[in-house]
């Protein structure tokens, strides 16, 4: 799926103000939402969203350093019914998109 999310970068450098807070951000990336996640130190999430470097990240309202505001399904693969695909079936799928002519 597609999750914004938003949150703020720390100062640049020590030489900033200690009330500095650093530049608020928001962007889309690609994650999955799980009911349950185990971090990589053991600690346990629920009803969580975990993009592809492993950071958790919490539904907007809940306690977060970074919060998904926003969520949406990806759309379906050119010609399939599916999200995505893995292994063997990549390049197939790669060649049925690039050859895939829009819809008028």
């Amino acid at each position: 799926m597609a999750a914004a999310i938003t949150g703020r970068y720390p100062a640049d450098s020590a030489s900033e103000s200690d009330t500095a807070v650093g530049e608020e951000f928001w962007l889309v990336r690609p994650m999955v939402f799980t009911t349950l996640h185990w971090s990589e130190d053991g600690v346990e999430h629920r009803d969580c969203f975990v993009d592809s470097d492993g950071v958790v990240r919490l539904p907007y309202g809940l306690i977060s350093a970074e919060t998904v505001t926003h969520w949406a399904e990806l759309p379906t693969l050119p010609g399939k019914m599916t999200h995505g695909v893995l292994g063997e079936d990549v390049q197939p799928a790669l060649q049925n998109a690039w050859g895939a002519r829009p819809l008028t």
